[in-house]
């Protein structure tokens, strides 16, 4: 993110100090949130509440390297409407953002008694595996490849563009519909009778689910689908074709639209 944001948005990196701040902070901190991955297990308490605290306190920075990826756009806005790329490097930025607010409310032990054995966790996962991680490594292989064979540009920016669509839907589907599956499982598993006994079954709940599985499935062939686009786009441009195709937008550039939303830090 440090390295392509900035090329792809022709700015510097909005904070340095903040960068290094982010990056220290991760070292230290993430070594010490594992234990939040096993709540209510044979983990003594203590290391169990450790992981909860570090894992809340992994937000701050993790959001603070959000902000600074996406502050660096300052006096460049205009590039998310008119570079698929740039889009997808925020969007990527964004998902970073939600995976890390979701992951450090997940590991409060209350809120993870619902979605601990869920398939909230797999939701939680594939945002910041398929949004973050995804998105920002096909971002990175559309801004490579015409530089490492010193091609014009890219086959077809409008296939990064239905890619960057496609992927987007994918990963809604995918996440969503693994989220209200979730929570529906945890509230089926601690869904008690008057006896005291379980009301639903393991068979119940995966009924119940069946739905947010074919959800789940739509969204994961949206994603693919995205995918096979950047091999086709790569393939072409590699082999030195340029598709024949109008401009983004053909809107005129608004330089009062597209001022910085806060002055660059002197530093």
């Amino acid at each position: 993110m440090y390295y392509f944001v900035p090329k792809q948005a022709e700015r510097p990196i909005y904070s340095y100090r903040l960068s290094i701040i982010h990056f220290w902070a991760l070292i230290f901190l993430y070594i010490w949130a594992g234990p939040h991955h096993l709540h209510y297990t044979a983990l003594p308490d203590w290391a169990q509440t450790l992981g909860m605290v570090f894992s809340i306190m992994l937000w701050m920075p993790s959001w603070g390297g959000m902000i600074n990826g996406l502050m660096t756009l300052n006096g460049a806005w205009d590039k998310v409407r008119t570079d698929p790329i740039m889009r997808m490097f925020v969007l990527s930025l964004a998902f970073y953002g939600m995976s890390t607010f979701e992951g450090p409310m997940m590991s409060i032990k209350s809120v993870n008694s619902l979605s601990h054995y869920t398939d909230w966790t797999i939701g939680h996962v594939h945002s910041g595996a398929l949004g973050w991680n995804g998105m920002i490594t096909f971002a990175a292989i559309y801004f490579l490849v015409p530089r490492l064979w010193k091609r014009e540009r890219l086959y077809s920016i409008r296939m990064v563009n239905w890619h960057f669509w496609l992927a987007t839907l994918g990963i809604v589907f995918y996440a969503a519909s693994m989220w209200v599956a979730g929570i529906t499982q945890g509230l089926m598993w601690r869904e008690y009778g008057a006896d005291g006994y379980l009301v639903n079954s393991f068979a119940d709940t995966v009924a119940a689910l069946h739905w947010d599985y074919l959800a789940r499935a739509f969204g994961g062939l949206l994603y693919l689908t995205g995918a096979v686009l950047l091999v086709i786009n790569v393939w072409r441009t590699i082999l030195g074709h340029q598709r024949q195709e109008a401009p983004m937008s053909t809107a005129a550039y608004n330089e009062e639209a597209d001022r910085p939303v806060a002055p660059v830090p002197a530093e």
